[in-house]
């Protein structure tokens, strides 16, 4: 028998869900075959299945231990990375937020990537916070993710509640973020523009339209310049709608691409930035979210701002193209 203790972090899930977290391997038929049989008990009772748990409920399996491990399979073989360069830059009970560099995957992609996500859970589990044990009832994991050559800020939740606010705030666009980028060409206006997207599966690239066409989704966009010097222009773009490469594909499709880019970008202004700075991902940075107003467990979150500083080389290009010296001065940065 093995007994399962409701903590906070773990309530406000239905007990069925929590069992095929727990037990992966196994499929909702054999949880409720377990349930019916009294294999399975809540608080010592029979349960229907769909109760909401909450902090202090006893779940207890009746179960042989080796079928217990066998259907939660490997995880607790699972290896979790340490890197000593983690970028903390904000952290409480419920939320981690990290600055993220070009070029690491938000999430892995393939079963031998390693993400930001699997850092995360190795700061978690060095930093004595969690156990392996702990990700079979909840696995923490980021809540919005950037393009792997995409630096910047990331949301990480480590609690079930910090994931379900996250997830609701992004869905409902409530979170404002803000992104700094350089374009090329000069933009002198500020603009708050919309279109229509598409993905296209064949190439992982964006159709973006004027009008409404079949598959489109609407994309809604706001930038605000804040330094230009007649070949470029350093931006702060607010994500208003968060669709795939939308950015990246919204400014080229208004003729100021990414410097870069290479998906959307100009490939002779990529070249250059390549044989003078060693440039290799597209300069766009995660660079601020902000909370709107929260109560609750998560109500410390309310109205505030995190940052994330920017990567050396854009800093750098930055600085040699004359264009940090309006952002330096805090030109552009949402009030």
């Amino acid at each position: 028998m093995r007994e399962l203790n409701i903590t906070k972090s773990e309530e406000q899930q239905r007990l069925d869900k929590y069992l095929l977290r727990y037990l992966k391997n196994t499929g909702t038929g054999f949880v409720y075959r377990m349930i019916r049989k009294k294999n399975i008990t809540l608080n010592g009772k029979k349960p229907r299945g769909n109760e909401l748990l909450k902090e202090g409920d006893v779940v207890r399996l009746y179960l042989a231990e080796d079928t217990i491990l066998r259907f939660q399979g490997d995880g607790m073989d699972e290896q979790f990375p340490v890197s000593d360069s983690l970028h903390i830059l904000y952290e409480d009970a419920h939320i981690l937020a990290v600055n993220k560099p070009a070029g690491m995957l938000s999430q892995k992609a393939g079963v031998k990537d390693v993400s930001i996500n699997e850092y995360l859970l190795g700061y978690l589990i060095q930093s004595g916070q969690m156990t392996r044990e702990d990700f079979l009832k909840y696995r923490p994991g980021i809540c919005n993710r950037l393009d792997r050559n995409t630096s910047g800020l990331i949301l990480g939740a480590k609690t079930l509640q910090a994931a379900r606010v996250l997830s609701d705030l992004i869905r409902t666009h409530e979170l404002e973020k803000y992104y700094l980028t350089i374009v090329h060409g000069e933009l002198r206006e500020s603009g708050h523009v919309t279109a229509y997207l598409k993905k296209e599966e064949t190439d992982n690239k964006v159709r973006v339209e004027p009008v409404p066409f079949e598959g489109g989704e609407l994309i809604e966009t706001a930038y605000q310049p804040i330094g230009y010097n007649g070949r470029a222009t350093l931006l702060m773009v607010q994500l208003i709608t968060g669709r795939t490469h939308q950015i990246r594909s919204h400014l080229a499709w208004l003729s100021h691409p990414v410097i870069g880019d290479t998906k959307y970008g100009r490939k002779d202004i990529n070249d250059y930035y390549r044989k003078t700075y060693g440039l290799k991902h597209q300069l766009l940075h995660a660079y601020q979210i902000g909370f709107p107003k929260l109560t609750g467990e998560l109500g410390n979150l309310s109205g505030i701002r995190i940052e994330a500083p920017l990567p050396e080389l854009f800093s750098l290009i930055l600085t040699d193209t004359g264009l940090s010296t309006e952002l330096n001065k805090g030109k552009g940065t949402p009030e």
